[in-house]
C-alpha cells in the first residue's frame, strides 16, 4: 500500500508540474482522503497566515466553556479567535522526521532550524515539547486517552485511521471571515446550529501548537460536535466548529476547572468550547 502510494504520488508531482504548482499537502490529500474537502486549518498552513491575535490562553476561543443547551440560534457569547500555528509551515514528513523532536535535543533542533537559543520562538518550542513529552506518558498510563504530536499530515491522518479504526474519514475547522486581521475579541450571536455528524460518538481532536514549524496535538474522545455560524458585532462571521464531551479524564485541569465555573458536577453533562481556527476535529464518514 505505502509502495502503490509513493508510486501514485510520483505520478502526480510529475502531472502537477505539467500544469500548475500543486503543493506535498494538496498532492498528498487527492491521495490519502480523495473524497474529503480539506479544512481550512489545513489549507491555511499551505499559505500560512502571518500575523494573528496576541492573546493569553484563558482569553482563547478554546479557553470559553459553555452548555450544550446553549447552542441556539439567538444565544450570545464573546471569543477571541486566535491562531497558535501563526505562519507556520506544514512540512513535508521527510523533512519533518528529519528533525530531532525531544526537548534532551532542543539545541541541537534550534540549530538545525537557525532558531536564537532565548528567542520567544525557542521559548514556545520548549513548552510545546514538553506538552508533548507529558501527554505520551500520560497516555501510556492511561490507552484510553492516547496522545499523540504530529509533525506532518501524513502521520495526523495515520494517528487518525488508527484511532478510528478506517481511512474513511473527513475533518472540520472553524473558518472567520474578518476584514480586521487580527480578529477582536468581541461579542457574537449565534445565527445558526447544525449538527455535525459524528458516528458511534468518537472522534479525533487535532490542536495546533505553537511551534517554527506545524505540530498538532492530537487525542480521541467521545462526544458531539456541531458547527455554528457567529456573527460579530464588528461584521465579522465565522463557521465555528463546537465540540461537546463530557469525558474529564485525560483532558488535563481546563475540562474540570469548566465544569466547576459552569456549576455543575464534573461528567453529568456534556460541556462545550469553539475551536480556534487551527484546531481540527476528525470523524469517520
Amino acid at each position: 500500500m505505502a509502495r502503490s502510494l509513493a508510486a501514485l504520488l510520483l505520478l502526480l508531482v510529475a502531472a502537477a508540474g505539467a500544469s500548475h504548482a500543486a503543493s506535498p499537502a494538496e498532492l498528498y490529500w487527492k491521495i490519502a482522503l480523495p473524497t474529503s474537502p480539506m479544512p481550512g486549518a489545513i489549507r491555511d498552513l499551505i499559505s500560512p497566515v502571518s500575523s494573528a491575535a496576541s492573546a493569553s490562553k484563558e482569553d482563547t476561543v478554546g479557553s470559553v466553556f459553555f452548555l450544550e443547551k446553549d447552542l441556539f440560534p439567538g444565544s450570545k457569547i464573546t471569543l477571541h479567535f486566535t491562531r497558535a500555528t501563526a505562519g507556520a509551515a506544514l512540512l513535508p514528513r521527510g523533512r519533518a522526521d528529519s528533525v530531532p523532536f525531544a526537548s534532551e535535543r532542543l539545541p541541537e533542533i534550534l540549530s538545525q532550524l537557525s532558531i536564537p537559543l532565548g528567542s520567544p520562538t525557542a521559548d514556545a518550542m520548549r513548552s510545546t515539547l514538553a506538552k508533548c513529552e507529558a501527554a505520551r506518558l500520560a497516555g501510556e498510563t492511561a490507552p484510553k486517552h492516547k496522545h499523540y504530536c504530529a509533525t506532518s499530515l501524513e502521520s495526523m491522518v495515520e494517528f487518525v485511521a488508527s484511532s478510528l479504526g478506517t481511512r474513511d474519514v473527513h475533518a472540520v475547522s472553524t473558518e472567520v471571515i474578518s476584514t480586521l486581521t487580527p480578529t477582536p475579541r468581541q461579542a457574537y450571536r449565534m445565527e445558526a446550529v447544525r449538527p455535525v455528524a459524528v458516528p458511534g460518538g468518537d472522534m479525533v481532536a487535532c490542536h495546533g501548537m505553537p511551534y517554527a514549524y506545524a505540530v498538532f496535538g492530537m487525542h480521541g474522545l467521545k462526544g458531539a460536535a456541531y458547527t455554528v455560524t457567529l456573527a460579530g458585532a464588528d461584521g465579522t462571521m465565522a463557521e465555528a466548529v463546537a465540540a461537546c464531551h463530557g469525558d474529564v479524564d485525560g483532558h488535563g485541569v481546563a475540562v474540570a476547572e469548566a465544569y466547576k465555573r459552569l456549576g455543575v458536577a464534573p461528567g453529568s453533562v456534556a460541556v462545550c468550547h469553539f475551536l480556534p481556527q487551527d484546531d481540527m476535529l476528525w470523524v469517520r464518514n
